[in-house]
């Protein structure tokens, strides 16, 4: 007896100084961009600040590839490889805390691809719901983003993610969109080839924008944006 109470002691002390693998503790990565968000100061009067929040399509925008919106009052908060319900866990430090006017989220595609494992659509509807909800209550004009499309030219893209299941994405956004009276931002159309996939030209994976691909979402993104402000 005493032997295994000296054992559950151990295990228990063990348990409370050594977390366990796999902590849960930032599973949503706010320590990426926190440092950062600390030093935005309140937007100046007539600042129409937009905050563009996503996964690695928005992070390498204007860090690996293309340009992103000089001398515009735009802030990139994309984290490559995130899934919906991180940028959800994501939503109070990385947009509602920098008080910008738009949000323009691009999410989903990793939801689709199992990044972090499976998750269903109907969850990743509730999470974009659920940022437009958040979005709303902060006085946040919202942008709601089209998957991109994919192709097989460069690298298999379409076994993980089914141009299939990105369109039914996209078509449950724009339905959603209309009937909540939110701007709806149709990367897809202008980004589709004769085949009905991401122009090769547009990418260099089949997956990521490359310059030529953040040259076509630019105009469409700041189409969006000015629709989104009611200019």
């Amino acid at each position: 007896m005493k032997i295994l109470i000296a054992l559950a002691l151990a295990c228990s002390a063990a348990a409370q100084t050594a977390p366990a693998r796999g902590s849960l503790s930032d599973v949503g990565n706010l320590k990426r961009y926190a440092a950062e968000d600390a030093k935005v100061a309140p937007p100046t009067a007539g600042e129409k600040r937009v905050v563009f929040l996503g996964d690695s399509i928005t992070d390498f925008w204007g860090r690996r590839y293309g340009k992103f919106f000089p001398d515009e009052p735009y802030i990139n908060r994309g984290i490559s490889g995130q899934v919906t319900p991180q940028l959800l866990l994501r939503f109070r430090q990385d947009v509602i805390a920098l008080e910008p006017r738009v949000v323009v989220i691009l999410g989903g595609t990793n939801d689709i691809g199992g990044s972090l494992g499976p998750i269903d659509s109907e969850a990743t509807r509730s999470n974009i719901m659920s940022m437009v909800d958040l979005a709303r209550a902060h006085h946040i004009a919202v942008v709601l983003s089209s998957l991109t499309p994919v192709c097989d030219y460069i690298s298999p893209q379409t076994d993980k993610r089914p141009m299939e299941k990105l369109k039914a994405m996209n078509d449950w956004l724009k339905e959603y969109a209309s009937q909540n009276r939110i701007v709806y931002l149709d990367y897809w159309t202008s980004m589709l080839d004769e085949q009905g996939v991401l122009r090769k030209e547009l990418t260099w994976d089949g997956l990521h924008p490359n310059d030529a691909g953040y040259a076509v979402m630019g105009p469409l993104a700041e189409k969006a944006i000015a629709a989104a402000l009611g200019n």
